[in-house]
């Protein structure tokens, strides 16, 4: 089993698709990261010798911000919107479409499960 950037990667997939399990790389990134290196997508992960998995990781490592570095940058990023008081810090902090996108509908991933309003018991007049 490969381990690459901390994470292993599974055995039985194609390297090309094997690689987008590391966050911050995905198909595109995969496919530029392999023709650099001169490896073919189709190989499987179990079939890559040490040799190959020693460039890859470090071409991985050295070239390409990836798992923990890219994790603590984004979220530093958000922090950074949130405290400065910017309207997509606040966004954030409630938990709502950052970019524009309409919450009248949809929305559902970014909000959560419909929370149903109830219209309250009508009082009693005597």
């Amino acid at each position: 089993m490969a381990r690459i950037a901390g994470v292993n990667l599974p055995n039985q997939k194609r390297l090309e698709i094997g690689l987008t399990y590391i966050y911050g790389i995905g198909p595109a990134t995969a496919r530029k990261v392999l023709a650099e290196l001169g490896l073919s997508p189709d190989t499987k992960v179990r079939d890559l010798t040490d040799e190959e998995t020693t460039r890859l990781q470090r071409h991985i490592d050295g070239n390409l911000q990836v798992e923990g570095d890219l994790r603590r940058e984004r979220s530093q990023a958000v922090k950074r919107l949130q405290e400065i008081g910017s309207y997509r810090g606040l966004r954030h902090r409630r938990g709502l479409p950052v970019n524009g996108q309409r919450t009248k509908t949809n929305a559902r991933s970014r909000k959560g499960a419909k929370k149903t309003v109830g219209r309250g018991k009508k009082a009693k007049t005597p």
